[in-house]
Order: C-alpha cells, then structure tokens, then sequence
C-alpha cells in the first residue's frame, strides 16, 4: 500500500454525527478522503461541502452512488433507512461504513452480510469506539491479567432527548435508547471479555407518548458465567461509565463514548484494598480522535485488500443481540441472540 494511496469517500446525509465528527475527522485520516456528498436538502449538502473542503455535491443519494470515482461510502441516514443504503451502495461497488445499528432486526443484516460477499465489498458497523487508544488500553489491561479473572462488566449511557419531532422519539424510524445507543454496551462487553452473548433479557420502560424505549436495562450472559449490565437513557442527564470487574481489581473507563477528540481520557485501576482509593491508580490517555482512527483503520483495509477489523459477521453478532432484547420484551424472559 503506498503511503500516500487514499480512499475516496461519499457521503450519503448530513445528519449531525457526520458534521460533528466523521467530516472533520477526514482530516485526521491520511488515507481518506471525502469527495463527494448528497442530502435530500442539497442546500445543506452545498454547505457541508464548502465547510469541509469536499469536491462535489451530488444531487441524489442514487447519483452519488453512480459516481465511478468512489471507493467507499459512508452512512449517517435515520437508522430505518441503514440497511436499504447500505444494500444500495453494495449493489454499486462501493465499500460501506454504515451508522450504528447497522439494520433494524437480523433479516436485513443478514441480507447485506449476503450482499457483501456476492459484491466481494467490505462493510464495517460504525462503532468508534473500538479504535480509540482507551479502550485499546483497557482490553490490554484486561488480557494482562492484571484484573485476575473477568467476571462482570457494567455499563450506562444517558442523554435527554426530550419530546418533539425528533427521529429518536419515532418507532418507524428505529428510534428509541436501545437502538440508539444500547449497542455501545454490547460492544464494551465483547471487547472486554472478548467473547460473544449467548443469552439476554431485557428490562424496558417505554415513552406513553411516542412508543419509543426511553429507558432500559438489559443483562447479558456470556460464556463461562461471565456478565453484562447496562443501563441506557433517552430521557436522563447525561452520563458514561464502563466499569470491569476482575477477581483481582476493578477497571473504570470514565468517558468510554463519546470523549472530546482534544482531551485526554482517564482509565482507573483500583485493587479494592479499601474503599478510599488506597489500591487505585489512574492511566492518562492523550487525546484522540477515534472517528479519523475509524477511517483509517477501514480505509487502510480497503487499500491492503484484506478486511477490516470488524466486518459484517461482527454486525450480525451485534444486531442479533439486539433482536433478542427485543424479543425478551414481549416473552418476559431470557432469549438466545
């Protein structure tokens, strides 16, 4: 791969993730580039463009896939509409990061994980965090064995989104906490304990309103007795917290999410020795930003023709637990992913 080969990108939207922090982030990311981006408002597409330096504007989402001169495509779109994009820049040759969930239950995932093998295009969920230096510490924490065993993680992710016209508070749109952000906790429990779930239950409270989950709670089983427990909220103040609990000492993550690109993160290790922080000690890790670091990861895969780190089969994993918190909604009891 040559240094200076570079992948080029489309853009399909210009939802706020993307303007915050994917379209910045090419910056960050030697072997990308962003060429060419469409939205349905092609006023707001024209000023994304010009804001960050990109090529063109597409007039259709379906133009910007016709385009010959791109390699990838990344996609932002409302969660509903993840798995007909994603299949429709596979069906055009493109390689896809797509947005988390990558789809809205298991049959649209497995229909994209069959496309990208008759297309031979990589697809990767767009789960940042994977590739941020923290939680590349803290899974090389874990396998150091200074934790002893691992036995538990926990998990809580919060923010308010109030009520309003707002795709996070609609059902069709595959709005809700669960889907927006409860796969963050299954991800930090697969890295962790670097295993698959093998059962679930779900605990959900749901807005009376909008139908959405606005709070849930789920427990995930592991191999070998090992478990998950996370907390997800649309409608509290917000907060972030992964915890590792070892047979020998305890790893706490303070901002495993969403950690601002210009600031270092924290990781605590404490032996529990009291509970004053006598047997703790505390891990700089200097800023990052884990949206360039996806970029790049994915785009240097595209470049080496080999796949990426985490490919399709990951998102089915994931997509298949979260089927299956669903599921345990309406039986009331444990379901397998």
């Amino acid at each position: 791969m040559s240094a200076t080969a570079q992948v080029r990108w489309g853009i399909l939207g210009t939802a706020r993730i993307a303007l915050r922090s994917v379209l910045p982030a090419f910056r960050a990311a030697p072997h990308a580039t962003a060429v060419a981006i469409a939205a349905r408002d092609v006023r707001r597409a024209h000023e994304a463009a010009t804001q960050f330096g990109i090529e063109r504007v597409s007039e259709s989402y379906d133009a910007l896939l016709a385009d010959p001169a791109l390699d990838a495509v990344y996609v932002p779109l409302p969660n509903d509409l993840h798995a007909r994009w994603t299949l429709r820049a596979l069906e055009a040759g493109k390689h896809v990061l797509c947005e988390k969930p990558i789809a809205l239950d298991t049959a649209q995932a497995h229909a994209i994980a069959a496309k990208a093998r008759e297309t031979g295009r990589y697809v990767s969920e767009a789960f940042m965090i994977r590739y941020h230096p923290q939680w590349r510490r803290a899974v090389e924490l874990v396998r150091s064995g200074e934790l002893g065993d691992l036995l538990a993680v926990q998990s809580w992710f919060a923010y308010d989104n109030p009520p309003g016209d707002n795709l996070r508070n609609s059902p069709v749109h595959g709005g809700g906490g669960l889907y927006d952000i409860g796969g963050y906790a299954l991800v930090a429990g697969r890295l962790l304990f670097a295993d698959d779930p093998v059962r679930v239950i779900g605990l959900f409270e749901r807005d009376a309103q909008y139908g959405v989950d606005r709070l849930t709670h789920g427990l995930v089983a592991f191999p070998r007795g090992r478990q998950l427990s996370f907390g997800v909220s649309t409608r509290l103040p917000r907060l972030q917290s992964v915890v590792a609990h070892g047979t020998r000492a305890r790893l706490v993550i303070e901002t495993p999410f969403n950690p601002l690109p210009e600031r270092p993160t924290r990781i605590l290790i404490d032996d529990g020795r009291d509970l004053y922080g006598a047997g703790a000690r505390v891990e700089t890790i200097p800023p990052a930003d884990q949206y360039a670091a996806q970029l790049e990861s994915f785009s240097t895969a595209i470049l080496s023709h080999r796949p990426p780190e985490y490919g399709i089969e990951d998102a089915l994993v994931n997509m298949r637990s979260l089927d299956a918190l669903f599921r345990s909604e309406r039986s009331g009891t444990w379901e397998h992913p």
